[in-house]
């Protein structure tokens, strides 16, 4: 029974690598990330109550796993914040606050978060972004850590994040417009 667990937990290594790499963008800081997380559900498998998937379970563990990865690594990553001049035109607003150019109907997205061919192109999406702002963004949205955390880890301001967030968010929105809601067929 024991060794089936173990094997479950391996089969679900990819997944975990590759939530990691994303938020990590370093392959060997990620694969740590995964080693620990997986020894600590073979250490403490009764800490699973079945109440979520084993993959939800273990995703809770990887992201705090990250959190602790970032803290370790802090101050050998070199970060810069390179967000200066880029263009949001397309992204203009009439003077009543509602957008020039509204965005595309993306249909029901609950939907669209259940298929997992969305997620890979989440990920295409996620990996284009420059690397603070992919770091920064998935620290906020999937980690779900708070401000102050977020800027003490990274070392920016509340105001720098919340920049950062929102451009974020518009070349995702881009993004999934371009490489997903448009190219479909409903």
């Amino acid at each position: 029974m024991e060794n089936d667990y173990g094997q479950i937990l391996e089969s679900l290594r990819g997944q975990l690598l590759r939530y990691a790499r994303l938020q990590l963008r370093n392959d060997a800081w990620a694969e740590d990330a995964v080693s620990e997380t997986l020894l600590a559900a073979l250490e403490r498998p009764q800490d699973f109550a079945g109440r979520s998937q084993l993959s939800t379970w273990l995703i809770g563990i990887l992201k705090h796993k990250l959190v602790d990865q970032l803290r370790r690594r802090q101050r050998e990553v070199p970060l810069s914040w390179e967000v200066a001049g880029e263009d949001e035109t397309e992204f203009s607003f009439r003077a009543d606050g509602h957008y020039l150019h509204p965005p595309a109907d993306w249909g029901n997205p609950d939907a669209s978060l259940q298929e997992q061919q969305f997620m890979v192109v989440m990920e295409l999406c996620l990996e284009a972004l420059p690397p603070q702002m992919a770091r920064v963004f998935l620290m906020r949205e999937w980690m779900e850590l708070e401000t102050t955390e977020i800027c003490k880890a990274v070392g920016i301001s509340a105001t720098n994040l919340w920049v950062l967030l929102h451009r974020a968010r518009l070349k995702l929105r881009t993004c999934l417009e371009v490489k997903w809601f448009n190219h479909r067929t409903v």
